[in-house]
C-alpha cells in the first residue's frame, strides 16, 4: 500500500512483512564482516602455514627457472602441457591458503542472515536495465551514503597500511642485494602486520557498519498505521465480517436449538429468568440430554414453544439454575443431576399416563 499524505511510517514491520521482504532478498546485510572474516582467515592463514607456502613458491620457481634451458615448445601442444602442469602446482599450493578464505566469506553472510536460498532477487527485471532508474539509485541517499562509507573506509584503511608500511621504507633498497629467500621473508612479515592491523580497523568498521545495516533496514521496513491495520485485516480477517459472521453462526445455532424444543420432553424453567428444554429416549442415549436452554427472552420463547407443543413445563429453581449453568445443548446431564432429572422425568411421565423406564 502507497503511503498515504499525512501518514507516517512510525510503527515496527510485523512478522509478514519481514518474512515477505527476506523472500524478496531484502536482509540486514553488512558487507564488511565478510571482508573482515576474509582478513582474518587471511591472517591465521599467514601465520601458521605462511613461511611453508613460501617455502612451496620458491620451490616451484626454482624448478621453472632452472629448467627454461631445457623447455621446448615447438607444438602448442608443449605449450598446454606446460601451462597444465604450472596450473596444477599453483593450485596444490594455493588451494590450502583460497579455500579458508571462501568459507570464511560465505560464513559472513550465513552468520548474519542464514542459509536461505531464494530465486526472486535472481528473477531478471526490464526495471534493472533501465539507466534512469539506475542513476536514482545511485544519487539516491542511501547510495550517497554508502559511497561516502567506501570512501571512509578506503582512506581509514589506506592510512592504516601506509603507517605501517611506511616502518620498512628504508628496508626497500636493501631488498636488491637480497636473494629470494630473504625477499619473501620479508615480503611475509610485512604482509601480516599490515593485515594485522587492518584486521583490528575492520573489526570496528564491521561492529559499525552492521549497526548502521540493521538500524536502515528495520527503518526501511517501518509501516503506516494503515498499512498494519490492513495487514491484521488480510490475515486475521476485517472485524466487521468476523463478527457478521459470528452473528450469523449464533442465529443458526439459536434456530437449531428452538427446533428442538418441541422434540423434548419436559422444560424445566426457575420459574420466569430460566429456561432448560431436556428430552431421553432410552433407545438412543443413556442419559437425557439439553436440546435447549436460554435465559431472559430466548428463556420465554422455550416456553412459548414448549406450551404451543403441549411440552410440560416443571418449574425448579435450583435444578434449571444447575443444568444452565453445567450443560450446553447437546451435552448429556451431569452425574450429579441424575436423580433430581429422573424425578422430574417420572412425573412428567405420570402426567402423561406412561411409566418410567
Amino acid at each position: 500500500m502507497a503511503e498515504a499524505p499525512g501518514q507516517e511510517r512510525s510503527e515496527r514491520a510485523t512478522g509478514k512483512r519481514r518474512m515477505e521482504a527476506r523472500k524478496r532478498g531484502q536482509v540486514a546485510l553488512s558487507r564488511e564482516i565478510p571482508s573482515t572474516l576474509v582478513l582474518i582467515t587471511l591472517l591465521g592463514v599467514l601465520y601458521f602455514s605462511g613461511t611453508r607456502v613460501i617455502e612451496d613458491l620458491i620451490r616451484l620457481f626454482g624448478w621453472f627457472f632452472g629448467q627454461l634451458h631445457s623447455i621446448r615448445l615447438h607444438t602448442v601442444d608443449d605449450a598446454g602441457t606446460l601451462a597444465a602442469e604450472l596450473f596444477q602446482s599453483c593450485f596444490r599450493l594455493l588451494a590450502p591458503l583460497v579455500l579458508p578464505l571462501m568459507i570464511a566469506g560465505l560464513a559472513g553472510n550465513i552468520v548474519q542472515v542464514g542459509f536461505e536460498i531464494h530465486t526472486e532477487p535472481l528473477a531478471p527485471k526490464l526495471s534493472k536495465l533501465n539507466p534512469v532508474a539506475g542513476l536514482k539509485r545511485i544519487f539516491s541517499v542511501r547510495g550517497l551514503v554508502e559511497m561516502a562509507k567506501s570512501i571512509a573506509k578506503i582512506v581509514f584503511i589506506s592510512a592504516i597500511a601506509w603507517s605501517v608500511v611506511s616502518g620498512y621504507l628504508v628496508e626497500f633498497p636493501t631488498l636488491m642485494r637480497r636473494d629470494l629467500g630473504s625477499i619473501w621473508e620479508f615480503t611475509h612479515t610485512a604482509a601480516f602486520r599490515i593485515i594485522f592491523y587492518v584486521c583490528l580497523a575492520m573489526i570496528v568498521l564491521a561492529a559499525l557498519d552492521y549497526i548502521y545495516q540493521r538500524w536502515q533496514y528495520e527503518q526501511s521496513l517501518k509501516m503506516t498505521k494503515q498499512e498494519v491495520k490492513d495487514e491484521r485485516k488480510q490475515t486475521e480477517g476485517d472485524p466487521q465480517v468476523k463478527g457478521r459472521i459470528r452473528s450469523l453462526q449464533r442465529q443458526a445455532a439459536y434456530h437449531r436449538m428452538i427446533a428442538e424444543v418441541p422434540k423434548s420432553d419436559v422444560v424445566i424453567t426457575n420459574p420466569t429468568h430460566l429456561a432448560v428444554a431436556l428430552r431421553f429416549d432410552p433407545s438412543e442415549m443413556a442419559a437425557p440430554r439439553v436440546v435447549a436452554k436460554g435465559a431472559d427472552h430466548i428463556a420465554e420463547r422455550i416456553r412459548t414453544i414448549a406450551r404451543e407443543h403441549d411440552v410440560p413445563l416443571v418449574e425448579n429453581k435450583s435444578l434449571a439454575q444447575a443444568l444452565y449453568k453445567l450443560a450446553e445443548p447437546g451435552d448429556t446431564i451431569p452425574v450429579e443431576l441424575y436423580r433430581a432429572v429422573a424425578e422430574v422425568l417420572a412425573y412428567v411421565y405420570r402426567l402423561k399416563g406412561k411409566h418410567a423406564l
